[in-house]
């Protein structure tokens, strides 16, 4: 691992299957989210499981959603990119460990910026956008966790736009964003529009059963592939509840972290 990254500041977490990851005690660490697109993925990739196919993460931090998806789609081949030096040091040790390196291609940059070749193409595209603009609220001091919750580096739309540029033809790119306040939601729809790319299926996940949904799991296609696929209007589901009213973890939420691997 770097030597930037001390051994005690670092925690080694099951994920899926026998697959773990490290992460920092105190920085970003993998969520609720991180799970959602992965199982979402997992649930409407219309490629086969076992196919030999290309697939991309984009902004993939420590490898928690490509580490899972890599553990669904056992013959996909995996590139990720990943700004920040430490998430990448972190994800490159966990797919070592998890004997991945013959299937993973870690690249350190910013995806914006010509890390990845304009002609590479990929049939499933995953991405965890940061949610907040700047000027949203308090940016948390670590870098690491500032830079994902925060647009420090791009927003959805910059997922959106890169991800049209490298999606094979019928291919699938799949992301997580708030659905409340309304202004949110309507960002992910007006993103994937000017960048060419059209929403085809959404869920909205809500955390607690009664409540607002307040994230939402989305599929998105290109344009022209969503229209030759007669997909011309979007499918919005009926929301997946994490926890019941009593606290307890709702059956079709542990359905979903057992279809991924995740051991809970």
């Amino acid at each position: 691992m770097d030597s930037a990254v001390a051994a005690d500041v670092v925690t080694h977490d099951a994920l899926s299957g026998h697959f773990k990851i490290y992460q920092l005690k105190d920085g970003h660490r993998f969520s609720t989210d991180d799970l959602l697109v992965a199982w979402y993925t997992s649930v409407h990739a219309r490629v086969p499981t076992h196919h030999k196919g290309r697939y991309l993460d984009l902004g993939s931090g420590v490898g928690s959603v490509s580490t899972a998806v890599a553990w669904r789609f056992p013959q996909m081949e995996c590139v990720t990119v990943e700004a920040q030096p430490t998430s990448v040091a972190l994800a490159r040790r966990s797919v070592q460990e998890n004997g991945l390196g013959e299937r993973f291609d870690i690249r350190e940059g910013d995806f914006r910026e010509g890390v990845l070749d304009p002609e590479e193409c990929f049939e499933l595209i995953t991405g965890s956008p940061p949610y907040f603009p700047l000027n949203a609220g308090i940016p948390a001091k670590n870098e690491q966790k500032r830079a994902c919750r925060f647009e420090v580096r791009g927003d959805i739309s910059d997922y959106c736009k890169v991800a049209r540029q490298h999606l094979a033809p019928l291919g699938q790119f799949f992301s997580v964003f708030p659905l409340d306040p309304e202004h949110q939601r309507a960002r992910v729809f007006a993103s994937a529009q000017r960048a060419g790319l059209k929403v085809v299926r959404y869920r909205p996940v809500c955390l607690k059963e009664g409540k607002t949904p307040l994230l939402g799991v989305f599929e998105m296609m290109r344009i022209e592939d969503a229209l030759a696929a007669n997909l011309e209007y979007c499918v919005e589901e009926s929301a997946l509840i994490i926890r019941r009213l009593d606290g307890s973890v709702h059956p079709e939420y542990q359905a979903a972290k057992a279809l991924i691997g995740f051991k809970s």
